[in-house]
């Protein structure tokens, strides 16, 4: 699944077209590399997004193209 579709499917970033700039802008690295929205994203990647002065960081547990909104935490563990 891409990166930014990612995003957006498990409920990180509200809208798919913000999580597309923020990955356009550099804010956003897949183990430690700066990636690109079209980024093939896979269990067990960590994810690392620069809010303004936040940092959230995260570890990719499941991948699914369509979830709940009450299950969209469950895609992703917060270090």
């Amino acid at each position: 699944m891409r990166l930014d579709k990612y995003l957006k499917v498990s409920r990180i970033i509200k809208r798919r077209t913000v999580a597309n700039e923020a990955c356009d802008a550099g804010r956003v690295t897949v183990n430690g590399k700066t990636a690109r929205a079209s980024y093939d994203i896979k269990v067990g990647d960590i994810i690392e997004i620069s809010f303004g002065t936040r940092d959230f960081k995260a570890e990719v547990v499941n991948v699914t193209e369509t979830v709940r909104k009450d299950d969209a935490a469950a895609m992703y563990k917060v270090i």
